[in-house]
């Protein structure tokens, strides 16, 4: 059995978050192991389930009353990739924010490491609701573009 090795470009950028996270699925079978293309996958729209959808449209409204910029369409862009790692690297006024989409093909693992540093009290409040759903929101998006990556 193949160990999986833990390292993430994230934390090069911030390398002492106030919020880090790590998730994982198995990398299914025959699913590709471009770093890059889970990333695409994972962030992109139509893997949010409706849920996910209703809150970022809910956000939408929202971050504006915090004085939180809305997001734009291209907000979770592949900007590097490095090895086995994809990084998405967003900053804001309120936060700065990294997630490395990583494909371990001996261990048949994808993970996505985020961390996140606050700029100030906008960051901080933001951030309230977004940590709490935020393990569970990205597991979902994650198996979400696993099942596609299957039904091809």
């Amino acid at each position: 059995m193949n160990t999986p090795a833990f390292r993430s470009a994230v934390f090069r950028d911030i390398a002492v978050p106030d919020f880090a996270d790590v998730q994982i699925v198995v990398l299914p079978e025959g699913a590709p192991t471009d770093p890059a293309g889970w990333a695409t996958a994972i962030f992109s729209f139509r893997s949010a389930p409706w849920p996910v959808r209703l809150l970022l449209g809910i956000r939408a409204l929202l971050v504006p009353l915090i004085g939180v910029p809305r997001s734009g369409s291209g907000g979770f862009q592949v900007g590097e990739v490095s090895g086995d790692e994809a990084l998405i690297a967003v900053d804001d006024r309120h936060l700065d924010f990294r997630a490395g989409v990583g494909v371990d093909r001996d261990a048949r693992l994808v993970r996505v490491t985020t961390a996140v540093r606050y700029n100030g009290w906008r960051g901080r409040l933001y951030f309230v609701p977004v940590g709490l759903l935020h393990g569970p929101v990205t597991r979902a998006m994650m198996t979400r573009a696993s099942r596609r990556f299957t039904e091809r």
